[in-house]
């Protein structure tokens, strides 16, 4: 009885395992998509501010 109950148990992880691995497939595909859209408004705001928008100005130090 009890070679039978391991075996059910092992069948449930294994399928447990495979549905987190698709979700975890999901949630990278949507991860992916959105790095994309950002990288997009990125770029189309560097160029309406004419690359201005998010640098540090380089300051000058004087060394002593």
């Amino acid at each position: 009885m009890g070679a039978v109950v391991s075996c059910f148990e092992s069948l449930f992880q294994t399928i447990g395992a495979c549905l987190m691995a698709i979700v975890h497939a999901i949630a990278a595909i949507f991860q992916a998509i959105l790095n994309g859209i950002v990288a997009l408004f990125d770029i189309i705001i560097s160029c309406l501010t004419c690359g201005r928008a998010g640098r540090k100005r380089n300051r000058m130090t004087s060394a002593v």
